[in-house]
């Protein structure tokens, strides 16, 4: 089974029995977006994992951020005339303010080592490059909304759909301000859907059985 914005409206006014005088398409859309916030707060999915190629430019210390990014993974970076490749050591701006406190002074560019969040649309490196290099951005950005349009899915729609409605019939009965019982029930199988989930995306999907061991559990057994 996997979630449409069409099925899905229709499944939280099914199980809320509520109508659209009630809950229209618009109060839909804003539960959808907040139950699909509440997950991508939750759990580290790997679909919310996105990549992107820059390059730096000879006396610019900025680095633009690439769009909707919410946490930087990690950076690469390359040098083009050897093709040697490193990691850029993250910090806080205070730190690369003293490490260089001269970032314009062109005889003190080189490659860069560190970079920090600058504001919300740019980074900043140090020291300022004194070449073009190519920088491999990590980072981690919310998934396209279900809400796009009807007959859109997403991968947690798809893989994910029981955690999906519970979100939004926590998110209904929230809206509906009751009957409590229901709100509590519902809270309490989403939890137990983000956990499977977690245990799933954090745990499973981080090992493998060559590495880690196959997963194994004890099986009781009563002594004959």
């Amino acid at each position: 089974m996997s979630f449409s914005l069409s099925t899905l409206r229709s499944a939280i006014r099914d199980y809320t029995e509520v109508d659209d005088t009630v809950l229209s398409d618009s109060i839909i859309n804003t539960i959808v977006k907040n139950a699909e916030s509440r997950i991508f707060r939750t759990v580290d999915s790997d679909d919310t994992k996105f990549y992107a190629v820059s390059q730096t430019t000879i006396g610019n210390r900025y680095i633009t951020v690439p769009t909707g990014t919410r946490i930087i993974r990690y950076v690469q970076i390359t040098d083009n005339s050897t093709s040697d490749q490193e990691f850029l050591k993250q910090v806080d701006s205070s730190f690369i303010a003293t490490y260089h406190p001269d970032p314009d002074n062109s005889s003190d560019r080189g490659k860069p080592k560190y970079f920090a969040h600058w504001d919300n649309d740019n980074w900043v490196v140090a020291p300022t490059p004194d070449a073009s290099y190519v920088l491999t951005m990590a980072y981690i950005k919310q998934p396209t909304t279900l809400t796009t349009s009807n007959s859109t899915t997403t991968e947690i729609s798809t893989k994910q759909p029981d955690l999906l409605l519970y979100a939004c019939l926590v998110e209904a009965y929230g809206f509906l301000k009751g009957p409590m019982d229901m709100l509590t029930l519902y809270e309490q199988k989403y939890k137990q859907e983000v956990d499977k989930f977690g245990v799933e995306q954090i745990g499973r999907r981080r090992r493998d059985d060559y590495t880690d061991g196959a997963v194994r559990i004890t099986i009781p057994s009563t002594t004959p």
